[in-house]
């Protein structure tokens, strides 16, 4: 893996962290959840795939770039 790539999956790594809630917001898989779904991050792998539980029981990968989804449960900043 180049620097670029592993620097970018550091920062997908602390964006995303194990635990914190996502919701889906589109997924390029037919066997995707549906749009809106809610679903806890297992760990992002070395290649930047985003592991998710989903609320659905399933879990699925999101891969950044093809798929999107929102953290939901990110502190809001403080002026």
């Amino acid at each position: 893996m180049d620097e670029m790539n592993r620097k970018r999956v550091e920062v997908l790594r602390k964006q995303y962290p194990s635990g914190c809630i996502v919701e889906l917001v589109s997924l390029d898989d037919e066997h995707a959840p549906p749009k809106g779904t809610k679903g806890k991050v297992i760990h992002v792998d070395d290649i930047g795939t985003i592991h998710i539980t989903w609320e659905t029981g399933s879990t699925l990968g999101v891969v950044p770039g093809v798929d999107m989804v929102k953290r939901l449960d990110e502190e809001i900043p403080t002026k």
